[in-house]
């Protein structure tokens, strides 16, 4: 598609071009000038929105993928749907569509139907065989999907790839890897363990309100879990148990709990989607700088988190060498088969690809 580097009022482009087209559209000002700031159009509600279409079922179904990670992220510790939005080139559209559902509801409920539709799927199956299959043989598994993360490093870090690495920006990547670090560290050594869900009074489900919404941001920003959070304040297991019929049944007041989580989740979503769309559109590189940091510190917090740090300890009396080997196997599979797919999707759609 031709492009008009003179009229960004009509173009939607990725940041990496918008970044690219700088220098040329700057040599032509005269001295003293100052460039507009570079930004999608869509960050102003007067210039045109992305286009939400999607053009084939090819594009359907990596829009149900994004939403099945966004699933297996509230089960799996350091799995990010938002990384995987990245490497699809769907990630500043999901910003768009979450932030703007109100305003352009018919168009963003669209884009956003396969992703919910996938969401569900990933969390179901997380949550039905995925969480049970950690239960077993937990060490495996983690190293599968580290490793798919690990491998899918370099699609986030092409964001930062051409930018000037500033002593600023280069603080910004350690504070991004520092928070999931520091989330981990808490929800190991500092945690209380699982919290009860009985007896709450209104400060809990003020609590609650606020998780929700923490969870929604971890589904936005790539590299932060929902499920480092949740251990973090002692409620992923309590949360992940009372999921059962009979429990239910015992205490129906759970339901509440739900219900905030719900709500607090949904406002989370919409507001901090648009925050984070004005965010891109003044301070591009920095943000990705923090989310590149970020990025890299959820992978390195999948081996250290209370589930895992347990295993640590169990194989301090006898040590499962068919969960470990598995594990580094699996780790290095999921390194090569996620960096291909990095490698094909850059060769499919080169580096100036219209989102």
């Amino acid at each position: 598609m031709e492009e008009n580097k003179q009229d960004k009022d009509v173009i939607f482009t990725t940041p990496a071009e918008e970044e690219e087209g700088e220098p040329a559209e700057r040599a032509g000002e005269p001295d003293g000038a100052q460039a507009p700031a570079a930004s999608p159009v869509w960050a102003d509600s007067t210039e045109e929105e992305p286009d939400l279409r999607y053009r084939n079922g090819k594009e359907v179904v990596k829009g149900g993928v994004l939403g099945f990670f966004i699933g297996l992220a509230v089960i799996v510790p350091g799995v990010s749907g938002s990384t995987v939005a990245i490497i699809f080139r769907l990630y500043h559209k999901l910003l768009y569509a979450l932030g703007n559902i109100v305003r352009r509801f018919k168009k963003c409920i669209r884009f956003l139907l396969p992703i919910a539709l996938g969401l569900v799927v990933g969390f179901v199956l997380g949550f039905l065989a995925i969480q049970r299959l950690i239960e077993i043989s937990p060490f495996t598994i983690i190293g599968l999907f580290a490793g798919l993360m690990l491998g899918a490093f370099p699609a986030v870090y092409d964001e930062v790839r051409a930018e000037k690495k500033t002593p600023l920006r280069i603080g910004l990547f350690v504070l991004g890897l520092a928070i999931p670090v520091a989330i981990a560290v808490v929800s190991v050594f500092a945690s209380e363990g699982a919290q009860p869900l009985e007896g709450l009074n209104a400060g809990h489900y003020i609590l609650f309100l606020v998780l929700g919404y923490l969870v929604a941001v971890t589904q936005v920003v790539p590299g932060l879990s929902a499920t480092a959070i949740l251990m973090a304040f002692g409620y992923f297991t309590s949360i992940m148990n009372s999921v059962h019929l009979s429990y239910w049944q015992q205490n129906p007041a759970v339901f509440g709990v739900y219900a905030c989580l719900a709500v607090g989740f949904i406002l989370g979503l919409v507001t901090f989607s648009k925050l984070l769309t004005k965010i891109f559109a003044k301070r591009r590189a920095a943000a990705f700088f923090v989310i590149v940091g970020l990025s890299l510190g959820s992978i390195v917090t999948m081996f250290f988190n209370p589930d895992v740090y347990a295993v640590y300890q169990s194989w301090t009396t006898q040590l499962n060498v068919l969960d470990l080997s598995l594990g580094l196997v699996l780790f290095a599979v999921g390194i090569v088969a996620a960096y291909l797919f990095v490698r094909y999707e850059r060769r499919k759609k080169g580096p100036q690809l219209k989102q």
